[in-house]
């Protein structure tokens, strides 16, 4: 028998002393959380959240009184904070995705993890509950010690529902960064995702406002007045709106929104991802 023929058939017998289980969805959520906890970005665009929300979420308390609590609710100064730490979840939705094509680390994914679908569906999983666990803990840190230090009798009655509609708005906002994953999916540009998705959040006010100053469009203006990303966070953390632009959307229709597209680039990202080369 020749060296060859029996390197052959040691081989065909080997068999490794490591365990190899098949690969499932568990295996990819915990390769992507090595890599999300591993960018420095993820740092910066939740500290910046945090800092945001929390901050300027108690210094508003700090500035209010308990009377100031008959009109809103006690998670109602963290909303200002959130209406522009929001604009992290998103960067941070982006980056999550766009930065592996920006090093080409994606084809060590791929090459790895041959199931893309799973792959993608890792990314969104594990997004999505750092997002919303962060944003949640922000809002009700801000909530509580509002709740603490101006909820006196003459602050009036409040209801649990506020703290509910808080959650469906940190809900919203983890959304918008699902949104920004799907985009940067699609895009794999990380500067051109954000911009994309800074146009979806802050141009509509703007584009509304325009559109309501002519007679022949005027209706859809106050359409896409009453819809829009700001308007959606105010009426899901209870802040009543002002102005004669019409009725006020109700809370399920901004969700039903917010899920529809969101729902849409998500599909579009799997078809597009499963088709192209990486």
């Amino acid at each position: 028998m020749t060296p060859t023929t029996t390197t052959a058939e040691q081989s065909g017998n080997y068999s490794s002393p490591l365990a190899t289980p098949r690969p499932h969805l568990g295996h990819a959520m915990a390769s992507e959380w090595t890599k999300l906890v591993s960018l420095r970005s993820t740092l910066w665009t939740l500290g910046s959240l945090v800092l945001t929300v929390v901050g300027v979420g108690l210094t508003v308390v700090v500035q209010t009184t308990d009377v100031d609590y008959t009109q809103i609710n006690f998670t109602t100064p963290a909303l200002i904070g959130l209406l522009v730490g929001q604009l992290a979840v998103i960067v941070l939705g982006v980056l999550t995705i766009s930065s592996e094509h920006g090093t080409g680390l994606v084809r060590t994914t791929f090459t790895a993890a041959p199931d893309r679908y799973r792959v993608l569906t890792a990314k969104y999983l594990v997004f999505s509950m750092v997002a919303f666990a962060i944003t949640a803990l922000s809002v009700f840190v801000v909530g509580v010690t509002a709740a603490v230090m101006r909820g006196g009798t003459a602050s009036g009655p409040h209801a649990a529902g506020e703290w509910f509609g808080a959650l469906l708005g940190c809900g919203y906002v983890t959304l918008l960064g699902v949104l920004a994953l799907a985009i940067g999916a699609l895009v794999r540009h990380s500067a051109g995702a954000i911009a994309v998705m800074l146009g979806l959040v802050t141009l509509p006010p703007v584009i509304g406002a325009m559109l309501s100053m002519w007679e022949a469009v005027a209706f859809a203006g106050g359409l896409i007045l009453r819809h829009n990303v700001p308007v959606a966070l105010m009426t899901l953390f209870g802040l009543p709106q002002g102005g004669d632009v019409g009725p006020e959307p109700t809370t399920l229709s901004h969700l039903m929104l917010i899920v529809l597209v969101t729902g849409g680039a998500v599909i579009a990202s799997y078809v597009i991802v499963g088709r192209r080369d990486v």
